[in-house]
């Protein structure tokens, strides 16, 4: 099974938009696509993207226990784009304070969408974009898009 990778599952915002604030569906189109260099490689990626879903969708359910169970202990997800321009990122969870966000089941969808992964041996490079809905908040802002890349290590 693969768990975070290293000191983060830095989720790397490169782009944050209300884009589908008027949006009504609930799911998107998934995209999701493996590089592959051999039948070894194909599969450890298929691994890895049915991880990613599954943790995807533990988060929306407030799923605390998967989430527990597949992340590094010294997990941090990085919110917003800002820090791309040199700003500062919205927010930056450590793992206590991501589980909180997922048990407090702050989204409707975490949809992953155009997903690819790279495979460096026991280590996985994944980028993509996913679009999600906040369940609470501004109408007009509770739908949008981020762009990311996370790492994991297989452990």
């Amino acid at each position: 099974m693969y768990r975070q990778f290293c000191s983060h599952f830095g989720l790397l915002a490169v782009l944050a938009c209300p884009a589908f604030g008027q949006t009504k569906s609930t799911t998107a189109t998934s995209k999701i696509t493996s590089a592959p260099d051999s039948k070894a490689s194909t599969d450890a990626a298929a691994e890895v993207l049915a991880l990613e879903r599954a943790m995807e969708a533990a988060v929306v359910r407030g799923d605390v226990a998967y989430v527990d169970g597949v992340s590094a202990p010294d997990l941090t997800f990085t919110h917003g784009d800002g820090w791309t321009t040199g700003g500062k990122p919205l927010l930056v969870d450590d793992r206590k304070s991501f589980l909180k966000r997922v048990e407090s089941k702050q989204y409707n969808v975490r949809d992953l969408d155009s997903v690819k992964v790279e495979m460096h041996g026991d280590i996985a490079v994944t980028y993509g974009r996913y679009v999600a809905q906040n369940r609470t908040g501004d109408p007009d802002k509770l739908w949008f898009s981020v762009w990311f890349e996370a790492g994991l290590r297989e452990t």
